[in-house]
Formats: structure tokens, C-alpha cells, sequence
């Protein structure tokens, strides 16, 4: 049993509690969230998490610009948002705080670590004044904590460098709030174990500094009493705690094994979608072959060139990498391939905001290619279904001989929560057939195989394996002949050629689940339709509004090219259609041309995602509540 399973005598129990840990890049907060998230996985509670990375790479220490922050929020009841305002905010510096306090509830906890509140740091962040002695915190239930000297006093008498002691502080302030929210110390003791083994004088200066900060709280008397959450009541099964990222490797993973063909990943590093190709590399015992190619061309070339060898080619970016990508992904429309082009979203144009969220590709990955070149569009709104969106997407790929777009964003990415592993047998078979025999007679009588006659329900061509005897055929950028692939320069061919290509991809709307409307179905005043991310802060919304007796009906698109075949109904049964979107509109333009609905706009493009309370304050005044 792990160390305080048993909240301790006179512990305060909270239904959830939101902490946001902020400091320097080099403070550990992601690390300090990280573990800090798993040890309240481990305890049973539910819980979602918010990175926030600094945009720059280098910004300079101790500076607002250079401040690194990570949000969990984690309770004993279902939650599908991080939080909206934090409880407890702990900032390792002056610039941390300054940087997170507005975020901060009124009334809530800050603990600073006070060996950095020096008159050099104070003026780095920006702070003419003390703040913890000017008034600034007099809103909020303060805690003064000298981390920095107390954990180089902890750890001193094992010969530690003051510098690598100093380092240590992160662990004094995750044991600190462990032992105020008596989290379980033995998952983080063994990860540190296990990431520091080869460095023994590492590993005991982090348990050092962890058992030393979960002590003072204990016994410094700053602290009333600590709380606990109890565990979520959760479907029985095993659970792990994963984010976005992860969760789409190992559901392309899945994927590959299902239709039971060898995966290639030809990727070029990029921010936040680089966690992909790293999490799949390592994992060549499942016929995984990856690819860190020179730039975005050529990873996507490489996985085109993969997808026509016979394998389930994937290729890994972000939104300018999209740009990059579109004339390749125009020839994979014409060459009729599978293969998944997989777009973690970020802030833009351009290098914009690289490590912040954004929605804003939709547009772009509907209709940024040269010609009539529709691709289908699948987008998960959860962590953990990443994992099936993947498998979903994959499997239209391979059915229908299209490429794919996967969106995701960085939230989604970065973001944990807990997840239930699904039942293998649960998952769809996505197996395929490659083309092995002629399927055409020549005039002559003679056999052979044409690569464009497709099958009458799907409209698919036939996937032939290069090599394969008897099925020599070429394929191209350049207009191909209905049927027999050869080129062609009619226009009649032409216009049969782009029209099948683009009825190929309407028709997978009879293949994709109706859309499902919840909340009040039949006589809601309003309809909140999302898509992506926004997924969490609508359900929040959209329960707190029906709890203050608005009538209110919301539905999620996973399937945006082509729409569900029931969403132009659902649209015309109420009266307002509100669209959330983390972009300026683009899916609302989309929804008002299709279907001739007055869909309004609620956007936000901070780098940030939308929280409940401002989707609930939206939806209120929609209906002028």
C-alpha cells in the first residue's frame, strides 16, 4: 500500500481543488505537475491537466516572458475542464507570480518560495515593490517558504553541489503540497528511483528534498491542517493517466496492428507534435519504422512513398508544416493512397505562438491545396480519444484510399487525464486487401490490372503492392484515365476524375456515426455545437446552464469533412445555434454555407482554451438570461 492512502487525523475533505504550479523554465514546474498528477492518478482521483510552456526557447531567467506553469485540476467526481481559476498557486519567483496571480480565485492559497523574492529578481519580473509586503497578495491566504535554502540545508550533508542542490527545490515543493493534499509518496519516490538509478547522488537529492518538503508541512505549523479528495468513483478496470500525445501513438499503434500492416512515420520535428515521433520510436517491436526526415517535404514524401509500398504511411505536424505539406497532400488525392496527415494545432501564422494552443487549421486543412482536392477531416476533443480518433481516422484512410487529416491541438497534446485501456476486442477490425490478381481483359483478351476501377460501394480504387506479378500499373500526379490509369488530357475524363475523387469522400458520411445531441434534446432554446477541444468547457457550460433551469442542447463534431448525415436537421431544430471555436469562426462559416443556418461565432484566440464559466456566460447571453 502506498505511503498516506489514509488521509491523515483531521484532515479537510474538498469534492476537487485546482493547483497551478508556476516558476522559471528551469524550476521543473512541468516535472513538479507531471509527478504531482500521477501520484493523484494512482490515489484514484479524476483529474485533467494544463501545460503552459513559455513560447520562447531561451527567454531570460527569472523574466515573465520565461515563466513555465502547469495546471491540475483533479476531484472526487467526473470533470472534463482543468479548472477555471485556480486554487492554490505556487510560485517559485517573483516572475511566476506576477505572471499567474490574475489567474488566482480571490481567497485563494499562494505559497512563494521566498529565497527568490530578492531585490534583483523583483526587478527582472518587473515589481517596483514587494509584493509580498506591499499589499498586492492581501486578497489571497499567503505562505512564505524558504525553499531554495531549506532544500540546500536537507541535502548539504550528501556533498551535493550547491548548484545541483538548488535544482532539487521542485521536489521540496511537490512533497510540501503532497503533504497537504495527501497525495501517495510511493509512486514518486520509485519514479525517482527509476528516472535517477544510474545517478545515485541525483536520486537521493531528490528523495531528500521530497521527504524534507512533505516533512516541514507536517511540521512547521504554517498549515492548519492538510485536505484530502477522495478517490473518483471510476468503471472498474485498469487505468493509466496519459495525454493527447501519447495517446495517439499508441492508437496508431492499434491502428497499424488492426489492419495488420507495418507503420511508417516520416516526420520533421515540430512543436507540439514532436512527442508523436519520439513515443513511436520506440516501439519497433510492433513493425514501427520511423523517420526524422530533413524537413516537412520530405516526411511527407516518405510516408506517401511508404503508403504506395503497402505500409500505413503517417506523417506528423503542426499548422505551418501544413503549408509545406499541401502540394504532397495533393498528390496523395490523386494517386487515391491511404495516408494520415496528423495536424497538432498551435498559435498563428507563421512560428506564432509555438507552444500555445489555437484551432485555426480547419480552414486550411479543408481547403489549402491546388484543384478540387477534398480530404477527409477527423478531429478528437479528449486526450483519451486521441487513441480512437486515430483508429478512426486510419481506418477511412485504408477503406475509402484517401488521405486523412487528424486534428489535434496543444492542449489536447499536453494535456493528461486518466484513461480507462480499452478491451482489444472491442476494436474495430480495420484489416484491408492489396489488389493480387488482373481485374481487367484486354482488347486483345490478354489480362492486366487497371488501378482506377473501383469498387461500386466505396468508390475505392485497388491497393496493389508494388512487385506484385502480374499487376505492373502506374499512378501519378498528372490526370489519369478513368480505369486504366493511363494519363489523359480530356476534359470530359477530367471532370469524371475530380467528381468521383470528391463523391468518394461525401459518400463516407453513410459510413460515420449520426451525431448525438445532449442535454435538452427535444425542447432546448439553444444548441452549442463544437468541435475539438472546446469538447470539456461546453460540457461545463452547458451543465451549469441547465442547472440554473435554461433550456440548453449541445453536439460535438468528431467528422468534419464530410459532416454527419443528420447534422443539417439538428441544426434547423433550434432556434439558436451557437459556435464556440478556439479561431476567428471557420467552423461556423462552414455550418452557415452548408445549411443556411444562422450559427453565431463565440471565438477566442488567446493561446489559452476557453474555460466553463466564460462558455456559460456566452451561452446566457445568447439567450439573454
Amino acid at each position: 500500500m502506498a505511503d498516506l492512502e489514509i488521509p491523515p487525523t483531521g484532515a479537510v475533505d474538498l469534492d476537487r481543488v485546482i493547483i497551478r504550479f508556476a516558476g522559471d523554465s528551469g524550476d521543473g514546474m512541468q516535472l513538479t505537475g507531471d509527478r504531482f498528477t500521477s501520484a493523484s492518478a494512482v490515489f484514484g482521483n479524476d483529474l485533467l491537466t494544463l501545460p503552459d510552456f513559455p513560447a520562447e526557447i531561451r527567454a531570460p531567467a527569472g523574466t515573465v516572458a520565461g515563466v513555465s506553469a502547469f495546471q491540475v485540476h483533479i476531484s472526487d467526481h467526473e470533470i472534463t475542464t482543468p479548472g477555471d481559476e485556480p486554487n492554490v498557486l505556487v510560485a517559485m519567483n517573483p516572475a511566476a507570480l506576477r505572471s499567474e496571480l490574475g489567474r488566482l480565485a480571490v481567497g485563494g492559497t499562494v505559497i512563494v518560495n521566498t529565497d527568490s523574492f530578492d531585490e534583483r529578481n523583483l526587478t527582472k519580473a518587473g515589481y517596483r515593490s514587494d509584493p509580498l509586503t506591499d499589499g498586492t497578495l492581501d486578497r489571497y491566504s499567503v505562505y512564505e517558504v524558504p525553499m531554495t535554502s531549506l532544500t540546500k540545508d536537507a541535502v548539504a550533508p550528501l556533498g551535493v553541489k550547491p548548484r545541483d542542490a538548488e535544482r532539487s527545490k521542485n521536489f521540496f515543493a511537490l512533497g510540501l503540497l503532497s503533504w497537504m493534499y495527501t497525495r501517495p509518496l510511493e509512486p514518486t519516490l520509485q519514479w525517482i528511483e527509476e528516472k535517477f538509478g544510474k545517478r545515485p547522488e541525483v536520486a537521493e537529492a531528490n528523495r531528500t528534498a521530497f521527504r524534507t518538503g512533505h516533512a516541514f508541512g507536517e511540521t512547521a505549523e504554517l498549515f492548519d491542517h492538510p485536505y484530502t479528495v477522495k478517490p473518483a468513483v471510476q468503471t472498474p478496470g485498469t487505468y493509466t493517466s496519459i495525454n493527447g500525445n501519447t495517446a495517439l501513438a499508441w492508437g496508431l499503434i492499434a491502428a497499424s496492428q488492426l489492419a495488420k500492416l507495418p507503420m511508417f512515420l516520416g516526420s520533421y520535428p515540430i512543436t507540439p507534435a514532436s512527442d508523436i515521433l519520439h513515443e513511436l520510436s520506440k516501439h519497433k517491436n510492433f513493425g514501427v519504422r520511423t523517420l526524422q526526415a530533413e524537413d516537412e517535404i520530405a516526411g511527407i514524401g516518405a510516408a506517401l512513398g511508404a503508403a504506395f509500398g503497402g505500409h500505413l504511411g503517417v506523417t506528423t505536424t503542426s499548422g505551418p508544416g501544413i503549408a509545406l505539406k499541401s502540394e504532397t497532400m495533393g498528390l496523395a488525392v490523386s494517386l487515391e493512397l491511404p495516408l494520415l496527415i496528423i495536424d497538432i494545432q498551435r498559435g498563428g501564422p507563421s512560428t506564432g505562438l509555438p507552444t500555445k494552443t489555437e484551432a485555426a487549421d480547419l480552414l486550411q486543412v479543408m481547403y489549402g491545396r491546388h484543384g478540387e482536392s477534398p480530404i477527409p477531416i477527423v478531429a478528437a476533443f479528449a486526450p483519451s480519444h486521441c487513441f480512437f480518433a486515430a483508429i478512426e481516422a486510419v481506418r477511412i484512410a485504408l477503406k475509402y484510399r484517401t488521405p486523412v487529416v487528424l486534428l489535434s491541438d496543444g492542449y489536447l497534446a499536453n494535456g493528461s487525464e486518466p484513461w480507462r485501456l480499452p478491451n482489444l476486442a472491442d476494436l474495430p477490425d480495420i484489416s484491408v486487401a492489396f489488389a493480387t490478381e488482373t481485374n481487367h481483359v484486354s482488347a486483345e483478351g490478354e489480362p492486366e490490372f487497371w488501378p482506377y476501377l473501383r469498387d461500386p460501394d466505396t468508390l475505392a480504387r485497388p491497393w496493389a503492392v508494388p512487385g506484385t506479378p502480374g499487376l505492373m500499373h502506374r499512378i501519378g500526379g498528372i490526370e489519369k484515365q478513368d480505369g486504366s490509369g493511363n494519363i489523359s488530357y480530356e476534359p470530359a475524363n477530367h471532370e469524371r476524375m475530380v467528381h468521383l475523387r470528391a463523391d468518394k469522400v461525401a459518400g463516407i458520411a453513410n459510413d460515420i456515426p449520426l451525431l448525438d445531441v445532449h442535454g435538452d434534446v427535444d425542447d432546448g432554446e439553444i444548441l452549442v455545437l463544437g468541435w475539438g477541444s472546446t469538447w470539456g468547457a461546453i460540457d461545463g457550460a452547458v451543465n451549469r446552464c441547465r442547472a440554473r433551469g435554461q433550456k440548453v442542447a449541445r453536439a460535438h463534431l468528431v467528422h468534419l469533412n464530410p459532416f454527419p448525415p443528420n447534422l443539417g436537421e439538428i441544426l434547423r431544430r433550434y432556434p439558436r445555434v451557437l459556435v464556440p471555436e478556439l479561431n476567428l469562426g471557420q467552423l461556423v462559416k462552414l455550418v452557415r454555407a452548408e445549411f443556411l443556418v444562422d450559427a453565431r461565432s463565440y471565438t477566442k484566440v488567446q493561446g489559452v482554451p476557453f474555460t466553463a464559466g466564460e462558455l456559460e456566460a456566452a451561452i446566457l447571453k445568447e439567450l439573454g438570461a
